[in-house]
């Protein structure tokens, strides 16, 4: 009998002692616009505003400011309405 590798989904994030990155990071790709959603919200200005300050969390807790300056600048464009689709 052959082993049979089943893909199963990781176990659930415990909050109250999971490592901040990780929280970020498990936020970050739920927020994440999927390809399939891809033409459905990327003019959506709040799935957009999120998506990015998620990203913008992940860098900034791996210490890396400058790449998650521009992400929280783009949120806030795309919150302001100064950013287009």
């Amino acid at each position: 009998m052959s082993d049979i590798n089943v893909a199963s989904e990781p176990a659930p994030l415990n909050l109250q002692t999971a490592e901040p990155l990780a929280l970020a990071q498990a936020l970050a790709k739920q927020l994440a616009i999927s390809p399939m959603d891809w033409h459905r919200l990327n003019s959506n200005r709040q799935v957009r505003a999120k998506e990015q300050i998620a990203a913008a969390l992940v860098y900034l807790l791996n210490d890396n400011p400058e790449e998650a300056l521009p992400r929280l600048e783009q949120a806030v464009g795309w919150l302001n309405r100064s950013i287009k689709a």
